[in-house]
């Protein structure tokens, strides 16, 4: 019996605990100590949170690591000396594909904090082997592979997740509850913002040496080559069309999940650019506002989905720093979101980082990157109306539900591919509307993936792999 059969038996009978918190511990001591065997890929910035939760938070089995960069292995060697935890049975690797060659039968799970254009290629390996994965959010740099991940996920119905945490953190859930129960009626307008400002203008940098101890041909993997220059790691890749997704692909899946879900969107007839500003032919913009046009679905009215991104289109100041955050006025946020600052000064809507505004028939609802801080404008409001009933189960955390579902044998998470590889698909498509210019209007035939009055923007929704890294 392989260890991964063997968890899922062993679990079976701890199936009905899943609503405990303490459930990680329970489960292990249902299943006579068992851990999941776990790998993680890109030990950066973002995969350092995974490693303090999948560690020390939840106590599982780091074998393996793997990351291009020295500096990175030797990282996350001291932080594991640091917190007590053994490093001489660790296997470090600079290239997954070895990885999964040597140890690929002894792993249960793998995590992938890559840069996005490393997402597609060790997640569908891992499936094929039938490994549980764990993504970070944006599942994948394309709609295509968006599909791909989605349809391996049913094939080989191992567990997945995606990371976009506002999915595991309860905001998101009382709003799907407020839109579903009724509470503002048809919801017609959302207005998601965020101040990133992930792009940039004018060419390709210097050529330059990539940072010691880097091996940057696997740092390139599937993405076309290009020697190292500055204002491309270790965090400016999401503004380059080869590697990222800019503020939509970095933001995105947060902040739009909740409109996302809560109004059952499932493909939109059409995506246009009304504004944009900066960018190149092969750099994201630093500013633009996108929209999306949903129509009619399950009982809900069309809606018109905004997005707000970076430096407002019309200012004339300039980022600081490189392809950073925006800052001050000009930043481009919603006009609604003005206005309603000015009516309710006292409302405390904060326009810096993140959020999303859900205009209804009756009212309009505020919610924050992740969905916290979800309530009625004015606050007031929540007071008065009937509270619609809980109706949606609150996973503890987007870790431990990956988890639990690992080890219970379950095939689904809150945020399965099935559900990340539709919101991924959706937000990518602002970078379709993107590429085509602005108020140059997309249309979209969702079911058979194509774009239909632009054919020349086909060619965005998949990729030419270097050879040896093909999903």
């Amino acid at each position: 019996m392989n260890r991964r059969l063997f968890l899922k038996r062993a679990a079976v009978t701890a199936g009905s605990l899943a609503a405990i918190p303490a459930l990680p511990n329970i489960l292990r001591a249902a299943n006579g100590g068992a851990k999941l065997n776990c790998v993680l890929i890109g030990c950066g910035w973002r995969g350092g949170q995974h490693l303090d939760s999948l560690v020390k938070d939840h106590d599982q089995n780091l074998m393996a690591i793997v990351d291009p960069s020295e500096v990175q292995q030797e990282v996350v060697k001291k932080w594991l000396k640091s917190k007590e935890k053994p490093v001489d049975k660790l296997q470090v690797f600079t290239d997954y594909r070895k990885m999964f060659e040597k140890i690929g039968k002894q792993v249960d799970a793998v995590f992938i904090t890559t840069p996005n254009h490393h997402h597609a290629v060790p997640a569908m390996m891992a499936m094929q082997l039938g490994k549980h994965v764990y993504c970070e959010k944006p599942l994948t740099h394309n709609i295509s592979e968006a599909r791909r991940l989605r349809a391996a996920a049913r094939q080989y119905k191992v567990v997945t997740q995606m990371g976009n945490q506002g999915h595991c953190m309860g905001g998101y859930h009382r709003l799907c509850e407020f839109i579903w129960g009724g509470v503002i009626g048809q919801v017609t307008e959302t207005h998601s913002w965020t101040d990133r400002a992930n792009g940039g203008v004018g060419p390709r940098p210097p050529a330059t040496k990539p940072p010691a101890g880097m091996d940057w041909d696997l740092w390139i993997g599937p993405a076309p080559y290009r020697d190292y220059h500055e204002d491309l790691h270790p965090h400016e890749w999401h503004g380059w069309y080869d590697f990222g997704n800019g503020s939509i692909g970095n933001l995105g899946c947060h902040v739009l999940d909740g409109a996302y879900w809560a109004l059952k969107v499932e493909h939109p007839t059409s995506v246009e650019a009304e504004h944009i500003r900066g960018g190149s032919e092969e750099r994201y913009p630093l500013g633009s506002r996108i929209r999306w046009d949903i129509p009619a679905r399950n009982g809900m009215a069309p809606v018109k989905m905004y997005w707000y991104e970076g430096l407002n289109p019309t200012t004339q100041a300039q980022p600081q720093g490189k392809s950073h955050a925006a800052v001050g006025e000009a930043r481009n946020f919603p006009p609604l979101l003005q206005e309603l600052r000015k009516k309710y000064p006292d409302e405390e809507l904060d326009r810096g980082d993140s959020g999303t505004l859900y205009v209804g028939e009756k009212g309009v609802v505020f919610t924050k990157t992740y969905g916290e801080r979800m309530r009625l404008i004015p606050a007031e409001r929540m007071k008065e109306i009937t509270q619609p009933p809980q109706s949606l189960p609150r996973p503890k955390d987007i870790m431990a539900d990956f988890i639990t579902a690992c080890l219970s044998g379950k095939t689904e998470s809150a945020a399965s591919f099935e559900y990340g590889a539709g919101l991924t698909e959706f937000t990518l498509l602002g970078n379709l509307a993107q590429y085509a210019g602005q108020g140059n209007k997309v249309e979209w035939d969702g079911p058979n993936m194509r774009v239909t009055n632009r054919p020349e923007l086909n060619r965005w929704l998949k990729r030419d792999y270097r050879k040896g890294w093909n999903v």
